[in-house]
């Protein structure tokens, strides 16, 4: 049995922060071997710090985020602000399928790195560069993160309740744009093999958010209409919301989708006051949809996430709790599925890792290793990949090329 898919494909992987890792960490759950570069000189964030919480890590192999994000990887240690860096980065290029790279556009090309610098030495190579705007244009040197690209793709615009400000996503947007160079690494991939030809990906964040709300630039095209907040509420489904449970910060999710899951919501609920002509059809309880969530909050305000979700589902109604990590970590179905994995890493103990989001039959997918300590893998990329003696790879650490 293979190890994943995409065994024997080998990603030399430049990215950091958390869009760009997460893309080769899927690749990684593939069976890719990803090669991830960094330095001392100048430190992956989330080794050291998180964006909502700050500098909360003691040194740079105890981060959790990071070993998160690169689950599976291997670590190379090159300061490429040396020529002789660069030169090993080319040689590892050489020996690889694809390159990943999420800088702002210019950085590869300053440092000799570039598609073209890159396919000079393996004519058949993919490399990814994924950046907030894309590498044309005249914003294509802003710098950007998640909130970002919220903002600007429109995503944010859309998300929120209608009487409050748009909401950023933050670092949710971050993993749907790796999701999506994934995407485009497997789809090149799969070129690849058809043609024998690499190619360029120059991926927009913005774009890839913005393609997750096509429908608003539809309704804009066809009506001239602007979408904007709405809560959690629906265009069409009514109710559609999440509603206070018993106990504190508590909530359980409701909608309903036609008319026999309305029948039996109310069959369920058993206030007269559903009857009401107001609720009579889709339409009508689309109009009186503040009504509605107040009479239907009324009910669950007075029981359990469990008890509600049990009863409406029992019926054919889609309700779920609204899980914190507490509860995620506890759920019955996950803990089935296998969705979070005890894994033991070597400076942190052990804790609970996700697993791939996936199960494929034939290449059940799998977490190899730990996300990897700083210049862990070094012994490995230099001397069995590139054939360097140890006497070679402990000059080049002296000379803080490997650093």
């Amino acid at each position: 049995m293979t190890t994943g898919p995409l065994e024997g494909v080998r990603i030399l992987d430049f990215t950091w922060a958390w869009a760009g890792p997460h893309a080769t960490l899927l690749l990684s759950f593939l069976g890719a071997e990803v090669i991830k570069v960094e330095s001392r000189r100048r430190l992956d964030h989330t080794r050291l710090r998180s964006l909502m919480s700050g500098p909360t890590m003691t040194g740079p192999n105890h981060s959790v985020i990071f070993h998160d994000l690169n689950v599976g990887k291997l670590s190379l240690t090159l300061n490429l602000s040396q020529p002789k860096a660069v030169e090993i980065a080319r040689r590892v290029a050489q020996i690889s399928d694809v390159v990943t790279e999420n800088m702002r556009p210019g950085v590869m090309e300053r440092l000799g790195l570039s598609y073209d610098d890159l396919k000079a030495v393996k004519p058949d190579i993919i490399m990814l560069s994924s950046s907030a705007v894309g590498a044309t244009g005249p914003e294509r040197a802003y710098a950007g993160y998640a909130p970002t690209f919220a903002a600007m793709s429109g995503l944010a615009h859309i998300t929120g309740h209608a009487d409050g400000p748009p909401m950023p996503l933050s670092g949710a947007v971050d993993l749907r744009v790796g999701t999506t160079s994934a995407f485009a690494i497997l789809a090149a991939l799969y070129y690849r093999a058809r043609t024998g030809k690499g190619q360029y990906i120059d991926l927009s964040s913005t774009e890839a958010a913005s393609a997750l709300i096509g429908h608003t630039f539809m309704d804009y095209s066809m009506n001239s209409r602007v979408q904007t907040r709405m809560g959690n509420h629906d265009h069409m489904m009514a109710p559609h919301n999440s509603y206070r449970c018993l106990g504190e910060d508590k909530w359980v999710t409701i909608a309903v989708a036609c008319q026999e899951e309305w029948d039996a919501l109310r069959q369920v609920v058993g206030d007269s006051r559903l009857d009401d002509e107001r609720f009579a059809d889709a339409s009508s309880r689309w109009q009186n949809q503040e009504a509605l969530d107040h009479l239907i909050g009324e009910w669950t305000a007075s029981r359990s996430q469990e008890e509600i979700t049990q009863a409406l589902q029992k019926v054919g109604v889609a309700a779920m709790p609204l899980l914190d990590g507490q509860s995620l970590v506890r759920d019955a179905q996950l803990r089935e599925r296998g969705v979070l994995e005890p894994l033991q890493y070597p400076l942190i103990g052990e804790r609970l890792t996700l697993s791939p989001p996936w199960r494929l039959s034939r290449t059940p997918a799998q977490i190899r290793r730990p996300g990897p300590l700083l210049g862990e893998h070094n012994q490995y990329v230099l001397g069995e990949l590139l054939g360097m003696s140890s006497e070679e790879i402990e000059r080049l650490v002296a000379e803080e090329v490997v650093y």
